[in-house]
């Protein structure tokens, strides 16, 4: 066995990675050695996940955001996005929807938009809970106070989704305003992680200034916070930010550290994400071929799906729900897995679940 092969083994089997090890995947030009990183990640997925494939119903409810980060498409500043809310009843007829075609998850994604104050949020979330009380609901609504945090924990949310972009301060402040802080975007995830949510955190792959060593620090705070999901996506530019003219991610470096995610956090959900097949057409099934176990087919009534643009480009803006659905089933089935309807949690979370429904029927 060769060193490479050697490198990748002991990655497998101590699931930690060195500075070192992660600058040799990212950087060498051995297209057999990344092969086997992939096989070796979709092999970790399956023997844990089997051949199963999550699906969460994106709801993106409201495109308004407070905050001015230059990457990101409806940043404040950016006068020429057109700005939409969904009403409460809007929201749960794009559950109902979702409800019919198999979802057990549904994944209310906004900007921070202060006009969904805490109590509505809440009300939102207990009449979701009320009519669809066996499905999951995650909220992806930015930073909010631990006080928000468990007020929405307590209407019932299950899960939370706060990328944290990146995990090194310098690079933090190449990507967002002096008003923005990643200490406080890290402490938001650790109140999440403490108040009892399942937990996803993650990044953007070739965002502008990012190197190995900026990476190595995100895989390290991964370690630190061990979140039960970890979405990343490659950086694609949108044409009204300051970063309008930067090359986007790659699908090779972002499928390259899908895997190393795998192998090192085996357990964890991870999803192949629209920004992935916005770049290549087969972008989400080479995602599940590197070691992803989730998919996002969005939920979100079309005539707004195209206000919702994070990046340029994005995919799926005129699909009716049923369609995202059906053609993302079947984008799965032709590679060999299944799309599954129940609720898709981590699988540590399903085993210790269990242990404690058999041990209050044992009672």
């Amino acid at each position: 066995m060769s060193a490479d092969l050697k490198m990748l083994e002991s990655i497998q089997n101590t699931q930690s990675i060195s500075r070192e090890e992660l600058g040799a995947i990212l950087q060498t030009q051995d297209s057999f050695l990344i092969q086997e990183l992939h096989k070796k990640a979709q092999q970790t997925a399956t023997q844990i996940y089997g051949n199963k494939i999550y699906i969460r119903g994106l709801i993106e409810f409201t495109n308004y955001c407070k905050n001015n980060c230059y990457y990101c498409g409806i940043r404040c500043a950016n006068a020429k996005a057109d700005r939409y809310r969904l009403t409460t009843e809007q929201i749960l007829s794009c559950c109902k929807t979702g409800w019919n075609l198999g979802f057990r998850t549904f994944v209310l994604q906004g900007g921070e938009d202060p006009y969904y104050t805490d109590v509505k949020i809440c009300q939102i979330v207990q009449e979701i809970k009320s009519k669809y009380p066996d499905c999951a609901v995650t909220l992806s609504i930015g930073e909010k106070s631990e006080e928000s945090y468990q007020a929405y924990f307590n209407a019932g949310a299950d899960r939370y989704l706060l990328r944290h972009e990146t995990a090194d301060e310098e690079h933090y402040r190449k990507l967002h305003p002096q008003q923005m802080s990643l200490n406080n975007r890290k402490n938001c995830l650790k109140v999440l992680k403490k108040i009892g949510y399942q937990t996803g955190c993650g990044f953007m792959v070739g965002s502008p200034g990012q190197t190995v060593d900026t990476l190595y620090q995100d895989l390290l705070f991964i370690k630190e916070l061990k979140p039960e999901m970890v979405g990343i996506g490659p950086f694609i530019p949108h044409k009204d930010t300051p970063f309008a003219d930067q090359p986007a991610g790659t699908l090779d470096l972002t499928l390259r550290l899908l895997s190393i995610i795998r192998l090192i956090h085996p357990h964890v959900l991870l999803p192949a994400t629209t920004a992935l097949g916005t770049i290549d057409p087969k972008g989400r099934e080479k995602g599940i071929l590197a070691g992803g176990n989730v998919v996002m087919p969005n939920l979100s009534p079309v005539n707004v799906r195209d206000k919702y643009k994070l990046y340029d480009n994005k995919i799926c803006t005129g699909d009716e729900a049923a369609e995202c659905k059906a053609c993302m089933a079947a984008r799965m089935k032709s590679i060999g897995y299944e799309v599954v309807t129940d609720r898709g949690d981590q699988f540590c979370l399903m085993i210790r679940n269990q242990l404690t429904l058999n041990v209050g029927r044992n009672q």
